[in-house]
This record gives C-alpha cells, structure tokens and sequence, in this order.
C-alpha cells in the first residue's frame, strides 16, 4: 500500500539501533520467564486460582510474542513480499490458512478505499484474514458490512462515516464471520487522506486479527470471575461453619463444675484450638453435661472433613449423644447406637470419638473409644494413658460392638480429653510423639490449682504449633 503524507504531521525518526536491539532483548527475556511460570504451572479443573494465574500467563505471552514481533519490524523495516512459493500461495479459488495462525505479520493486513475513483486496494494479509481469495477481489465500504455479525455493523458504519465525513480517525474492532464460518476479530485503524482542498480523498486503514488475543482476556476475566465467586462462597461456608460450632459446642467459658453442689464433683475447663490458617472449621467437639441420675458426661470427638459438612454432622452427632446420655445408654452401648447413625447419614463421614462417665459419689470412671486417643490420667506429678476398651472408627464398620472400661478415680486426679489434631501430626505429633508431650506436663499440672490453670498449660504448649487441623481439649480436675 502507497505511504501518504500530511501537511499538518512530520515523519517520525526511527530509533537507534541500539535501543531496540536492548528491547528486543528484554522483551525476550521476560517471554522467557512468563513461558516458563506457564510450564511450571500445575492447572485443576477445581483450582480457580491456578487456572486464573495460568490465564494470566497466557495473556502476557500473546503480548510479549506481539510485542517481539513488533521491534523486530522496527529494526529490520517490513520486508518485501516472499515469492508465492515461499509464502504458501493461495491456489486460484481457494480460502488460505486460518489468519489466526503464524506470525504476526500474516495477522495484520492493510485496506485503502479512493473515493474520488472507487478503486479498492487491499494486503495479501487482509485476504488471508477475511478468508478470501485475491481472485474474488477486495470489499468495497458498502459491502464490508455484510462480513459482519449484525450486532457490530452499525459499529462499523459510524466509524466510517465518522472518518469521511468529520476527518476523524477510526479505531474501534467487530467480528466477521469468514466464507469458511470462521469468526475472528479485528482491530481496525485508520484515517482520513486529504486532498490539496483538504477535502476526503480516500480512507486507508490497518486490520489486526485480535482473536487468540481476546480469547485470552476472556479467559482471564472468566478465571478471575470463578475465583471470586468460589472465594465469596468459601467465605459464606466458612461463616456459616463458623456460627453452627459456636451454637452447638458448650457455651460455658472458664471453669465448670459438675455435678452442681456435691462432694466430688468435677472441675471442668475446655479449649477449642483453630489450625495453622483458621480457615478450616472441622468436626471437632467438646461436651460435658450433668445427667438426671447426678452422673456426668464428658466426651470429645472429631469428624472427618471441614466446613459447614463437617460441622452440620458434628451437630448431629453430638446431638444424639446427649440424647442418650441423658436416656441412662451406657457409653459403650451408645457408641454401637453413634455407628449405626452415622452409617446410615445423608452424608456418610469417620468419626473418631471418647464417651465417659463420672460418678461423684463412687468417683467410678467408665469410658468407651472409637478409634479415638485415650484419656491421659495425672496423679501425684506423673501420667499415663488408660488402656482403651476395643472400639473401631465411627462408620467404618456396619455393626460394630464397643468395649467399656472403668477406672477409679481419686481426690486432685487431672484427666485429659482431645482429638488427635492438638500437634503438628507430620512432625510432632506422631502415634507417640503428641501424648508423650502431653504427658511431660504432669508436673505443671500437680501444681496448677484448677482445671483452667491446666487448659493455660496446654495451650502455652501447643497452641502455637502449626496444626494441619483443628484441635479440642476437655480437662477435667476430680474435687474432694
């Protein structure tokens, strides 16, 4: 296409050589780098932030390989048509190659439209975009709408009149839909070309087949977009998880005493320690409650999985265990009846789980597990598990029996209740290693003087730990 010149413009001065030769070069240093941040990048189909970051690589490599394309142009000037051997010419008849392909310049094509002779000249590269062959010739301006989706054709005809009726430049994109039903979009630029009375001779502008370019933008905002809904959606289930622990588990804060007003009664104290990022609300829980016959519950458990799942089957479950505790259902029995339900749940889960029972007045201990850790039991400054009863995970197995084993418990005896996510479980807290530690703190707990100076113990201990989970314990202190 013929160069034109304006009285009212200057010709600008090509940069040195040496400045966009150092552009060049960093342009294809930091392609490099993107290119490989997008290698490296591991893409779920559930991971709305890989796939955002993954869309956001994509966007940056089409500007980069544009923009190195580009300078190399500025620096070597266009060069001459390749022979049509070399260049892959279009049989007579033909439709070329998808203009999406290749490089950049087989994606940038230039049109000029003399209005004083109606002649039409157009690129090579315009025909291969518009999917035409140059037998078929070039569009007039009154038949280039008809490429057009119709939604965009009244688009193009205000920029064109715009442009020859008010001298303004045309920038501004639209879609066509090629012969071969191909649809692509252009970003067309232009201008006016005056004439010695300063009257429109001929519009001529520069079509650039942007599609691969807005599919990735589109990608990136549709990432973008499901990784906000999918963060407002965490944050609700997060809250509502948050609200449904906090109505379910004890409301009691500091220390409890159970049974109210009797001699050897239990002083009680729990704490609910969050995981390493508080942003899983898991299963766990924590009870204590006096029962009809002056006994008292106490039981911590743990279900598997987070969020409001994990805390709406907590609630169901803790529940029914208060339901028949206060039925008189001995612990063991009441494990077997825990198993059935959670078995037979709209939502099957694991649990693991401890029920135990006080008598003030005997001062008996009886207790029964499912999968779960043992209570630790300190007296006269030492420590040591209770051998547990024979108790399976809760809704591992269909008809499962539980065990039952009793202990007798004496006047400033400490027993520990917690889930087995009170330590780091990858590090610390091995099958050994979490109790053990526990167990080293029996000489603070000789000292403290109640059973909330013995929860402040095992908090300064582990609660800065970096849990992978969340984490309960019941501490109970037996009164004379």
């Amino acid at each position: 296409m013929p160069s034109h010149l304006f009285a009212d413009r200057h010709a600008a001065q090509p940069p040195e050589r040496g400045s966009v030769d150092a552009l060049i070069t960093q342009t294809r240093r930091l392609r490099g780098d993107v290119d490989a941040v997008r290698r490296d990048a591991v893409v779920d189909e559930d991971d709305a932030q890989g796939r955002w970051q993954r869309a956001l690589c994509d966007l940056a490599v089409h500007h980069l390989d544009d923009l190195g394309e580009h300078l190399g142009q500025l620096k070597e000037g266009l060069p001459p048509p390749p022979p049509a051997e070399e260049a892959g010419a279009v049989l007579p008849g033909a439709l070329p190659s998808d203009a999406g392909q290749g490089s950049l310049l087989s994606r940038v094509g230039s049109a000029e439209w003399n209005l004083l002779t109606d002649e039409v000249s157009w690129s090579e590269e315009l025909f291969q975009i518009f999917g035409r062959s140059p037998e078929s010739g070039p569009l007039s301006l009154d038949e280039l709408p008809s490429m057009l989706f119709a939604e965009d054709q009244g688009l193009l005809t205000a920029m064109v009149t715009d442009c020859l009726v008010d001298g303004r430049p045309i920038d501004g994109e639209f879609r066509i839909v090629r012969t071969d039903g191909c649809v692509r979009t252009l970003h067309m630029m232009g201008e006016p070309v005056l004439d010695e009375d300063g009257g429109t001779a001929s519009m001529w502008a520069v079509l650039r087949d942007v599609s691969e370019l807005r599919r990735s933008q589109r990608a990136v905002r549709e990432s973008r977009d499901s990784l906000q809904r999918q963060r407002h959606i965490a944050q609700t289930e997060h809250r509502l998880a948050v609200e449904l622990q906090e109505a379910v588990l004890p409301p009691w804060r500091g220390s409890l005493r159970l049974p109210h007003g009797r001699s050897g009664a239990l002083d009680l104290a729990a704490h609910y320690l969050p995981s390493a990022t508080s942003a899983l609300i898991g299963g766990g829980w924590y009870d204590a409650l006096e029962l009809p016959d002056g006994q008292s519950m106490l039981t911590v458990g743990d279900l598997t999985g987070h969020g409001v799942t994990a805390t709406s089957g907590m609630a169901m479950l803790l529940g029914a265990l208060r339901g028949m505790a206060v039925a008189g259902i001995q612990p063991g029995p009441l494990m077997g009846w825990l198993n059935q339900l959670l078995e037979t749940s709209v939502q099957p889960a694991l649990g693991s789980a401890v029920c135990c029972r006080y008598n003030p007045v005997t001062r008996a201990f009886t207790w029964s597990q499912a999968g779960h850790p043992a209570p630790l039991l300190f007296r006269g400054g030492t420590g040591r598990a209770l051998t547990s009863p024979e108790g399976v995970l809760l809704g591992a197995t269909s008809g499962a029996t539980y065990g039952q084993a009793e202990e007798q418990l004496r006047p400033g005896d400490v027993l520990i209740l917690h889930t087995d996510g009170l330590a780091a479980r990858s590090v610390q807290f091995s099958e050994t290693g979490g109790p053990d530690r526990l167990l080293a703190l029996a000489p603070r707990f000789a000292m403290a003087r109640s059973a909330q100076d013995c929860v402040r113990t095992v908090v300064e201990e582990f609660g800065t730990t970096e849990r992978e989970d969340d984490a309960c314990v019941l501490i109970a202190r037996i009164g004379s």
